[in-house]
């Protein structure tokens, strides 16, 4: 049998070896401006073939390159991470299905493949968000795959619907099929997948949840497989996403969930929270972006976005198994004496989301902003790309004050041991690629360089409310106990930003309520009421009270000889009466 460690090591080789395929193919295919369509015929019986499709292209090639290489680097941080897990052969397992899973969508030009990839993804990620086995991971794990179903039954009505086309290869229908009306629909189904995947108003509620899964897992999900899938789907589809109404819809929940996400990180103390909710803003400034039409940006921010996403959880992850499993950031401080190489991976990955120049964050998100000043757009969605911006780089800072700069706040012991070297070469292979692929992929992914000229002031837009975010950080993180109760005279509102808007109560609570309540009052009045009266229990108390009537007539007594006697005159007289 396969040792657990060898598996790790096994698993590590191969996906890193993949990658290095992957890697020269795509410097081929852009150098050669190629797009291979395969087509294998698994089985043919009489008229009817079953046929896998596969598309090689500059986006698949670039898109599988980056999954291979964070599923190997962390599958490397698993041995280590994982290492006092008695199932770790389990759990590397179910780390491998997730990325073939993944890798079957990203190479699929078929919308049944795609479902089968899709599919993969939600069921995979259940298994592994109650990887941990207590009520708390059992909740966010039916929370997580329950929201996913919805977009699955959105791409299954969608294959329902192509079948007016005769086949389900989309991608030879995509220029034809823009101004036909199962077009619309077919759009409006996929947008919405999308939507569930990727955790947009009102499917959020399932991202911080799925933080109940191990850490090595929370650094794939949330930077390059299951998130991104409802992304990557849109970035196929866009040619039929330009011609639907909707989509003026999809930019305005995209850049409410950027604003909504922005805010509740900076009232959040878990440490893993507030890294899925920066996720969740990211991914509303990739959906909003790619609503507008430019999805060559929203595909560049997706795999710069990867990078030091993974990196970010790894350094989270590590960080949590120093406190001993506590993940409070109000009982950590100092760790920059304690763990100097990964407070300096953290670091770097923190400012890169921020944006800082020449990190690899700052050469889509800089390009985004900019681009979003020229568009002709009302001042609501200007001001929720912009703002946003600033709250980003508000709690990021806010982090970094918490856990880097603040006091040793030993409310939590640390675990005083030296840094684990498994741990730390996974992180630098995305450390240092946090620092070079935003470069290298701008020569990669645009034919011709952007060069973008505004007004100085609407130039300077991002440094400005980046500034004022990164003071408020500094000011909220310094605040005393008696300035964070100022925060009780806005307690209903500081209640509501903190809840994510109410999402989570109204998907689970919610729509439960009603109907537990609906069913409590049939068991009420029907089981223990009606029922009760006309079937066993009220049938043997209607029997037993007459025959007790019948068994006092039946006792001769004189009085009742007498009362009977008179009753029935009374009635005789009274119908004689009436004739």
């Amino acid at each position: 049998m396969i040792n657990k460690y060898c598996l790790c090591f096994i698993s590590f080789f191969f996906l890193f070896f993949f990658m290095l395929m992957n890697f020269i193919m795509l410097i081929y295919f852009v150098m050669n401006e190629l797009v291979m369509f395969l087509e294998w015929e698994i089985i043919s019986f009489n008229s009817m073939s079953f046929v896998m499709s596969i598309l090689l292209d500059s986006i698949s090639l670039s898109f599988m390159m980056f999954v291979f290489l964070i599923s190997s680097s962390v599958i490397m941080y698993s041995k280590s991470y994982m290492s006092s897990e008695l199932n770790l052969f389990r759990f590397i397992i179910l780390v491998l299905l997730f990325v073939f899973s993944m890798i079957l969508l990203i190479i699929s030009p078929n919308i049944i493949s795609i479902i089968l990839g899709w599919d993969g993804l939600g069921l995979v990620s259940y298994c592994l968000v109650i990887y941990y086995q207590n009520v708390k991971s059992y909740n966010a794990g039916m929370l997580t795959i329950l929201s996913n179903r919805i977009g699955d039954v959105m791409i299954l009505l969608t294959i329902a619907w192509m079948v007016n086309y005769g086949s389900w290869n989309y991608i030879f229908y995509m220029n034809f099929m823009t101004n036909d009306f199962t077009m619309k629909v077919v759009s409006v189904m996929i947008i919405l997948a999308a939507m569930t995947k990727s955790a947009q108003i009102p499917f959020s509620s399932w991202l911080p949840a799925a933080m109940a899964a191990p850490t090595p897992v929370s650094a794939l999900v949330h930077s390059s497989t299951l998130v991104t899938a409802g992304i990557y789907l849109l970035i196929r589809f866009n040619n039929l996403l330009m011609e639907t109404m909707f989509i003026k819809v999809l930019l305005l929940l995209s850049g409410l969930t950027m604003f909504m996400a922005g805010i509740c990180a900076n009232y959040e103390f878990d440490l893993k929270k507030i890294i899925a909710l920066s996720t969740l803003s990211q991914l509303g400034l990739m959906m909003s972006i790619l609503s507008m039409g430019y999805y060559e940006l929203a595909y560049f921010h997706l795999l710069t976005h990867a990078m030091f996403k993974a990196l970010l959880f790894m350094c989270a992850g590590k960080v949590i198994h120093l406190m001993n499993d506590n993940q409070d950031i109000r009982m950590m401080g100092g760790l920059s004496v304690y763990i100097p190489l990964t407070s300096l991976c953290l670091s770097i990955s923190n400012l890169a989301l921020c944006g800082i120049p020449f990190l690899a964050g700052f050469y889509s998100k800089d390009l985004i902003l900019e681009v979003v000043s020229m568009s002709n757009l009302n001042f609501l969605v200007f001001y929720l790309y912009y703002v946003s911006t600033g709250l980003t780089m508000f709690y990021t800072i806010r982090l970094l004050m918490y856990l880097m700069v603040g006091d040793y706040n030993l409310l939590s012991i640390y675990n005083l041991f030296e840094e684990d070297y498994i741990m730390l070469n996974s992180m630098f292979i995305l450390l240092f690629m946090s620092l070079v692929s935003g470069s290298g992929l701008s020569w990669m992914i645009f034919s011709y360089p952007f060069m973008i000229y505004l007004p100085f002031n609407l130039k300077m837009m991002v440094i400005y409310v980046s500034l004022i975010g990164l003071l408020m950080g500094i000011f909220i993180s310094n605040m005393g106990i008696y300035s964070l109760n100022k925060f009780m005279s806005s307690y209903n509102l500081s209640f509501f930003f903190t809840l994510m808007w109410f999402m989570p109560g109204v998907s689970t609570y919610g729509l439960n309520y009603y109907f537990l309540n609906f069913g409590k009052k049939l068991l009420m009045n029907i089981d223990m009421g009606w029922s009760e009266l006309y079937s066993g229990q009220g049938m043997f108390k209607i029997i037993k009270y007459y025959s007790m009537v019948n068994y006092i007539y039946q006792m001769n007594n004189f009085k009742i000889y007498l009362y009977s006697f008179i009753l029935w005159i009374m009635i005789y007289i009274f119908m004689i009466m009436m004739l």
